[in-house]
């Protein structure tokens, strides 16, 4: 497949339930909020769990978390001088980089880092066509804590309890939304394909797959589906608020509180001549 040709437009719509999607670290670890009390999950975040998934597909992925390091190295720095090591100019660099890495090629990247048996920094901005906003609950969460105790001590200490305090929050319902695109500009300055906006694709549709943990359950967080827009030009048919405010999402009429999907009414505006596909979450 060569480089993308038509401008993409993307809604990922995702169920909590008894978990806690993104913990605030300047807040207890609870899960993060707007002052309108909507639940929000960060696009960096997002950006991460998208990376995995691409790293479980067998891509070379750059930014790789520690514990999933799959090529030895065990920072940026080394990554990028143990696998660029001629290049010829600072666009040399970037083309390089991009071929490498998918997620180089997706999201972009900053390198500034020594290189390989040169003196001098590199210093290389890459601009990814694939932007992400963050996730935001269709209606306000509500969070709830539970107190938790550990029987064993973490240091030797004498006359002390074996019991320690702790707090795990958690949300007990909402339905997010996650919002993004593709700008065919910048996926033909770095070599995005249409291969890659397929294996993108299905990163969303299996985004918490091999993402458990004890404040995301197994089976607490699930895709409920993912909406593809594909223009039928390179610049759209639409601005991307006009398609993502296309996907109407509202309470069903009597629902106050909403506990499931059920309680929502998802409908598609239909915009003239752009329809998406709608693909299922697993």
């Amino acid at each position: 497949m060569g480089v993308l040709q038509n401008k993409i437009d993307l809604t990922v719509l995702i169920r909590v339930a008894n978990a806690n999607p993104n913990g605030d670290p300047l807040n207890g670890n609870r899960p993060r909020t707007t002052y309108t009390g909507q639940g929000e999950i960060s696009d960096v975040c997002i950006k991460r769990k998208i990376r995995n998934r691409l790293q479980d597909m067998g891509e070379a992925v750059f930014v790789q978390s520690d514990d999933r390091s799959d090529d030895g190295y065990s920072s940026l720095s080394e990554r990028a001088s143990g696998n660029i090591i001629d290049f010829s100019s600072r666009e040399d660099y970037a083309d390089k980089a991009c071929k490498k890495w998918i997620d180089v090629r997706t999201f972009g990247q900053v390198f500034a880092f020594k290189a390989k048996d040169k003196k001098e920094n590199v210093s290389v901005g890459v601009r990814g066509p694939v932007s992400i906003h963050q996730a935001v609950s269709c209606s306000p969460i509500d969070i709830n804590s539970m107190q938790i105790t550990k029987s064993v001590n973490s240091e030797p200490a004498e006359g002390k309890s074996s019991d320690t305090m702790g707090t795990k929050h958690f949300v007990e319902f909402g339905l997010y939304r996650i919002k993004g695109s593709i700008n065919v500009q910048l996926a033909e300055k770095t070599g995005f394909s249409e291969e890659d906006a397929e294996k993108l694709k299905e990163a969303f549709r299996t985004l918490f797959i091999n993402d458990a943990s004890s404040a995301r359950p197994d089976g607490s967080m699930e895709v409920i589906s993912v909406y593809w827009w594909r223009h039928d030009n390179k610049i759209g048919q639409y601005s991307a608020a006009k398609v993502h405010d296309s996907l109407k999402i509202s309470l069903k009429e009597g629902v106050q509180v909403p506990s499931s999907i059920d309680d929502y009414e998802i409908k598609i505006e239909t915009l003239p001549g752009l329809e998406p596909e709608v693909i299922a979450g697993i």
